[in-house]
């Protein structure tokens, strides 16, 4: 692969490649070169943002087989323009950030290796600063710096090994002692961790132990590249029925699952349901409202009726975005600096960051708040399965994905929407979401299915999803019959 492709490998805000071979009709397309080449334009960049040229940075990885050669490429494009790099292996996402603010690194720069919950053979870098995750445009200006910059080696350069993990854990320590009033407010609570043999096994040793909690049954804490138990994924099926079962057999209080990199999350109660999706948005945003009460809440656009109805129950306004965890994420912000009190922003996904801390998209920092009610709770005697009562889910939910057969494919399905807005319009029973931030969103009355639709364009794939939820049993099917007379007529949609 010539470096002018290495454009190709931008995913929105992060940059995701095929390390390593594997995997049937899938070529190596994100090498070592590359990744140092990135990172020594990502160090260029950043010297040119601060006016500094002396730099500090930190690189951390996931459990994935290709990390320990990419981080060493990234931290030798980093030495190479003479800056300081902090080596700290296997580290989460959200720890990356918090050494651009911890007292030891002071970084100027971190680089996470990682490639999220994709499968083994894939690897990606996601970038910080000490403002926060860089955006889609920043990554376009270093991939474009990173085809025509020379690499050259500038003196004084230095690598150093340092384990951050402790510092991170004491900092999360720290706050749910704070909160709770508690040394040990976890104390004859049995709570399991499922790590997916990613990043997150440090949780139970470092977190949740020390806090007093019997983490017998938990599993997968081990780092494996492989991932040779399930997909580390807290909204895969069978992630979760691992977890559940753990739960159960352990007859745990609660249980945790991180997905690889430690930036999504799901709890699960005692009785083995998960708590995930719009779910753990409720769970987090009722804490958030408790505090902040008028607060508005932003989610991703497919969040369902019932949690708009369980924010606004807990006095909270629900602000149904885009999808995209950076997309939520900068909205939320946006909507502070025009004056609109916001602390939470989170999607269905589990990606959730909140303003007081500092908008990281932080899984661990979800666990920690939910660990601090979970305490409230368990002291009282109340199991954390009482804390969502009033949370409706619908009783049926489809997702259904298009693909668009075409070149042109994003014309072509905005002309779809286009179409659908109309027909929905025109539909008995049917009302148009507005506003509505994200494609069409359609509310439909009971005798119409008594639930919503969403359609969609997928922010990189030439694929329209759709999303059908109702309140009553065969609903969804009822939605989806009026859809697909609409969408039949249009070939390129299989």
């Amino acid at each position: 692969m010539e470096i002018k492709d290495i454009k190709k490998l931008q995913n929105g805000s992060d940059i995701r490649g095929v390390a390593l071979e594997g995997i049937p009709g899938e070529a190596v397309n994100f090498t070592q070169d590359m990744a140092m080449k990135i990172a020594f334009a990502f160090a260029t960049w950043l010297e040119q943002k601060l006016g500094k040229t002396l730099l500090t940075f930190a690189v951390g990885r996931d459990s994935r087989l290709s990390g320990p050669h990419i981080a060493q490429a990234v931290a030798l494009g980093l030495v190479s323009r003479g800056h300081q790099v902090y080596q700290c292996g296997i580290s989460t996402t959200p720890a990356m950030f918090m050494t651009t603010l911890d007292p030891v690194i002071e970084a100027d720069g971190a680089v996470m290796v990682t490639a999220s919950h994709l499968p083994f053979n894939r690897n990606g870098l996601k970038f910080f600063t000490k403002e926060g995750g860089l955006n889609k445009e920043d990554i376009t200006a270093i991939l474009t710096l990173a085809e025509t910059v020379e690499t050259s080696l500038t003196p004084g350069g230095q690598a150093r090994d340092y384990d951050f993990l402790p510092s991170y854990s004491q900092n999360i320590l720290n706050i749910i002692r704070a909160k709770t009033g508690s040394e040990q407010p976890l104390a004859g609570a049995k709570i399991v961790v499922d790590a997916g043999n990613g990043a997150g096994g440090f949780f139970a040793s470092q977190v949740l132990k020390p806090l007093g909690a019997d983490t017998t049954g938990s599993q997968y804490l081990e780092p494996d590249g492989h991932f040779p138990n399930h997909v580390p994924n807290p909204e895969d099926a069978v992630a979760i029925a691992h977890i559940t079962k753990a739960v159960l057999d352990n007859q745990a209080d609660l249980g945790i699952i991180f997905d690889t990199d430690v930036d999504r999350a799901a709890i699960i109660d005692e009785k083995g349901n998960a708590i995930n999706r719009n779910g753990f948005i409720a769970f987090i945003a009722s804490m958030l409202l408790s505090d902040y009460p008028g607060s508005t809440i932003v989610t991703d656009s497919i969040t369902s009726t019932g949690l708009t109805a369980f924010i606004e129950s807990h006095g909270g306004h629900h602000h149904r975005f885009k999808r995209g965890y950076k997309n939520v994420i900068n909205e939320a912000i946006r909507l502070n600096n025009e004056g609109i009190e916001t602390h939470l922003a989170m999607e269905t996904s589990g990606h959730g960051a909140i303003k007081e801390n500092y908008f990281l998209d932080d899984g661990a920092y979800l666990v920690t708040m939910a660990l601090i009610k979970f305490a409230q709770l368990f002291k009282a005697g109340q199991p954390i399965s009482s804390f969502l009562a009033g949370l409706k889910e619908p009783v049926e939910a489809k997702e259904i994905r298009l693909k668009i057969m075409t070149g042109e494919f994003k014309a072509y399905g905005e002309n779809v929407l286009t179409e659908f807005a109309a027909f929905a319009a025109s539909q008995p029973g049917w009302t148009v979401v507005d506003p509505n931030y994200e494609g069409v969103r359609v509310s439909c009355d009971e005798a119409a299915g008594n639930g919503w639709c969403l359609l969609r364009m997928s922010l990189h794939d030439p694929i329209m999803p759709l999303n059908i939820e109702s309140d009553t049993v065969g609903g969804c099917a009822v939605i989806e019959t009026v859809l697909r007379d609409f969408l039949h007529k249009f070939e390129a949609l299989v």
